[in-house]
């Protein structure tokens, strides 16, 4: 089904209202007195979707008096909020986690009932599926939900028993989201805060992300109406859960976005301001192009990337989760390591709490385990994309790089070899059984990642004209052409799966010292962006 994006001046208003908000309710000062008390501010997160401010009707359908965005929409809206404050960013997540399943898996009938409820109350909704011994593995939940019949036979109600572990909200929802397990397999379930026998469970005290509220969620023979199952039958869960992987997993990819974003500005206003030897740190190739510029090269390919899938989830054609687990694989490395880069670029000053680079680090490191760790995204890319390279004879990364070969301008012909290398030693893989290891399964998905990126990246600053985005896309590029076949021989010739003559062979096909040629003029395009960022 393709989705409506919002009119751009109706989205402008909702950022600008975050941005308003943010300054009034949630300035600097609060958050870090937030952080450092570990404090959820439950009335700012109340204040955030109540009626003057309502920034959760984004992602709500028109027909239950939502604003109905789609997919561009939501990733602005968590970009933006991620780059103010990834904790209460992610309270507004857990609302839209907690609401896909109702969204996707109820009738006409309960979305109106439950979906108008969550827009003009403004209730906080948790989504409660990960459990103490089920994290990523959902298959493997252990909560139960018991049928109870009347007289007849017909099942009225069902009697849920089991703990729902670090779920954001888990302690300050008015709704629930939980998935439990049937005689007919795992279903979601809609239970109300105040239902005898549900009970926020233990607080955790974490690394990060303090200013969102993360509990157990304890059910004790909780009975809910039949009624109050996601959908007319058992077992539809885990398909449920399914299909809005590549939603909310763009959503977190927005976040990693976001907190790289927030980060390197940091990085690059300090740069601004602080001298060292009777110069701007700006001016010092050893700060510029050490700690800004591959930074904002890679948080350019995150963007680009993010955006090409949600085009490809608005336009509603077909299932899009291996996209999405790219997009949240790379972007959230990418904002932990442009958070990371901050601290170092700030110095002593950013090992402290007041200029805040710190926190925005501390936060960051969660991207890289909710929602699918990146060793889950990197089983799911290395998996399905090999299979889909397989099956189309090489034809998938074959036809990126036929795509992108012209764009010279924009380092088109070095995405285009590292694409079809790409294309080869995936096909290679398969056939001398090396996928059959997850390290080497692992590794592909890495490449695939940054071939990809690469392309969305190529194609959009070809399209834009921009000449920092091109100086930016060359840059990645070249990286890219160098990067990945190196991954790749490293791999083949550490598996053994090769004689010397056909390693020997591949080798030659990588072409590296070609590759080596390509990084011709990068220096020259480090000095563009880093004059452009720091302008």
């Amino acid at each position: 089904m393709k989705l409506k994006r919002l009119d751009p001046k109706d989205l402008s208003l909702i950022l600008n209202t975050l941005a308003d908000f943010a300054e009034r309710e949630m300035p600097l000062d609060k958050r870090l007195k937030w952080d450092a008390s570990d404090t959820c501010p439950v009335e700012v997160v109340r204040a955030m979707i109540g009626p003057e401010v309502g920034l959760h009707l984004v992602f709500l359908p028109e027909e239950c008096d939502g604003m109905g965005g789609g997919a561009y929409d939501v990733y602005r809206l968590s970009t933006e909020f991620a780059r103010i404050d990834l904790g209460l960013a992610t309270a507004m997540l857990a609302i839209a986690l907690g609401t896909d399943p109702i969204r996707v898996g109820c009738t006409p009938e309960q979305q109106k009932r439950w979906m108008t409820r969550i827009a003009n109350e403004g209730l906080i909704v948790a989504y409660g599926v990960t459990e103490p011994e089920a994290g990523s593995n959902v298959e493997a939940l252990k909560t139960k939900a018991e049928r109870i019949t009347d007289a007849s036979g017909k099942v009225t109600h069902y009697r849920l028993n089991g703990v729902k572990q670090f779920i954001s909200n888990g302690s300050i929802a008015d709704l629930y989201s939980i998935l439990a397990k049937t005689p007919d397999g795992p279903t979601f379930f809609v239970v109300e805060r105040g239902t005898a026998g549900l009970t926020p469970g233990k607080h955790e005290v974490k690394h990060g992300l303090r200013l969102s509220d993360t509990s157990q969620v304890v059910l004790e023979d909780v009975v809910v109406p039949a009624g109050n199952i996601v959908g007319t039958k058992e077992g539809e869960g885990l398909k449920q859960a399914n299909e809005v992987f590549g939603f909310t997993r763009l959503m977190v990819a927005a976040f990693g976005l976001g907190v790289g974003v927030s980060a390197f500005e940091k990085a690059v206003a300090y740069s601004k301001e602080r001298k060292q030897f009777g110069t701007l740190l700006c001016e010092k190739q050893g700060y510029t192009h050490k700690l800004l510029v591959p930074n904002a090269v890679r948080l350019a390919a995150a963007r680009t990337y993010i955006e090409y899938v949600a085009d490809l989830l608005d336009s509603g054609t077909e299932d899009r989760q291996v996209e999405g687990s790219v997009a949240k694989l790379f972007a959230t490395e990418v904002g932990n390591r442009a958070a990371d880069d901050a601290i170092q670029a700030l110095g002593g000053y950013g090992y402290c709490s007041e200029y805040e680079v710190e926190k925005v680090k501390r936060d960051a490191r969660i991207l890289t385990i909710y929602e699918g760790t990146s060793e889950i995204q990197q089983n799911i890319i290395g998996v399905f994309r090999m299979r889909e390279n397989v099956k189309s004879k090489g034809r998938f990364y074959g036809g990126m790089a036929d795509e992108v070969e012209g764009l010279a301008e924009a380092g088109g012909p070095a995405v285009a070899r590292a694409a079809r290398f790409l294309s080869e030693a995936t096909n290679l893989a398969f056939r001398t059984k090396l996928s059959r290891h997850q390290h080497a399964v692992f590794e592909m998905a890495l490449a695939m990642a940054d071939v990809e990126t690469a392309v969305a990246l190529c194609r959009a600053a070809a399209k834009s004209r921009d000449p920092l985005l091109l100086a930016q896309s060359r840059l990645w590029a070249a990286e890219v052409a160098l990067a990945a076949p190196t991954r790749l021989l490293k791999l083949y010739a550490g598996a053994g799966v090769l004689d010397k003559a056909r390693l020997d062979e591949l080798t030659a096909q990588a072409d590296l010292p070609g590759a080596i040629t390509l990084q011709a003029g990068a220096l020259a395009d480090m000095d563009l962006v880093a004059k452009a960022i720091t302008a």
